[in-house]
């Protein structure tokens, strides 16, 4: 049973992240051949204030471009 996880900066649409479901899904089934029902993909949404490279997180990084 393939598990795919994902974790992204929030702030993405609904729309979008079901997309990203979708095409992550396909993808594996493809690729392992492992029935679409045992594929299983979470996805995990942080805050930009929670993710940093380089001890700048992405919510400062965010608020340094014009």
């Amino acid at each position: 049973m393939p598990l795919i996880e994902v974790t992204l900066v929030a702030g993405r649409p609904p729309e979008q992240l079901r997309e990203l479901i979708t095409r992550l899904t396909a993808a594996a089934e493809a690729a392992t051949g492992a029935p679409r029902a045992n594929i299983r993909v979470i996805l995990r949404e942080v805050p930009a204030a929670h993710w940093a490279a380089g001890d700048v997180t992405i919510e400062e990084r965010n608020e340094e471009q014009p």
